[in-house]
């Protein structure tokens, strides 16, 4: 988590209320959510570069993804993109799903969009934390 904090710091603290960044902060760092990694009832997928974890990217209820956070230092280069693929394979085969949802953060928006997600709702704002609620059918990959 300690790479979610410092990316949600860099790139999308900006975008939030005070409010907002608190309840960040409190999500990352809970223990029960720390507990549901560890017992795979919140699938999380990393991506590594020789060890050292880079990008992350975690399911919530089998098809929402709750975070999505790849290394400052290797943006640009395809890390989110080879999450997300591999995300979508996981919940085609193993969920046995064809749709995957995000609440896109404002710093986000661009890249869902390149990948095919379409917005289902207008931007929000709930306990200061600003999203696109977004959809892509993984039907048509």
């Amino acid at each position: 988590m300690a790479m979610t904090w410092k990316t949600f710091l860099r790139f999308e603290a900006k975008d939030y209320t005070k409010e907002g960044v608190r309840s960040f902060f409190d999500f990352i760092s809970d223990p029960v959510l720390q507990r549901m990694f560890l017992n795979d009832a919140y699938p999380m997928f990393v991506a590594e570069d020789r060890g050292k974890i880079i990008g992350m990217i975690t399911l919530r209820e089998g098809t929402h993804i709750s975070l999505l956070f790849v290394d400052e230092a290797y943006h640009r280069q395809g890390v989110g993109s080879s999450l997300m693929r591999t995300i979508w394979g996981f919940i085609k085969t193993e969920i046995g799903k064809e749709i995957v949802t995000v609440n896109a953060a404002p710093y986000g928006v661009g890249f869902y969009h390149k990948l095919g997600f379409e917005d289902i709702g207008p931007e929000e704002t709930r306990d200061g934390i600003r999203y696109t609620p977004m959809k892509r059918e993984l039907s048509k990959i």
